[in-house]
């Protein structure tokens, strides 16, 4: 078991540090409310994980400790629903009413459509 919690942790490590470094790097470059950050790292972690779930369903080529690393671990910590769920309060407190409901509606159908996505990708090869 304490194999499998690090496996887990070091994949969260690399996630979490790269959603930082990614979600940072998008707010400095965009002058928006909307959370764009969040919104794109949570697009890119959902294809990702498409995409792993994808190859590992189709062959052997990903361990089931390598794909829980990858999907738990990296995945886990890559996307953020906490961090999601703050900014939509954040977006109500406010006042910002359509950028919430837009912001709402385009991640969770947006997320839907990328693990989709990132299934099928695997599939095509």
């Amino acid at each position: 078991m304490l194999r499998l919690i690090l496996i887990v942790g070091a994949g969260g490590f690399i996630g979490t540090v790269g959603r930082f470094l990614l979600s940072r790097l998008i707010h400095a470059n965009t002058l928006t409310s909307f959370p764009l950050g969040t919104f794109t790292v949570n697009i890119i972690g959902c294809l990702l994980i498409g995409i792993i779930y994808g190859i590992s369903g189709k062959s052997n080529i990903i361990s089931p400790d390598l794909r829980l690393f990858l999907t738990v671990g990296v995945c886990g910590g890559f996307t953020s629903f906490s961090t999601f769920s703050s900014e939509n309060i954040f977006l109500l407190r406010d006042g910002n009413f359509v950028l919430f409901a837009l912001y709402t509606s385009l991640s969770v159908f947006l997320c839907l459509v990328a693990v989709y996505l990132g299934n099928l990708i695997t599939k095509l090869y």
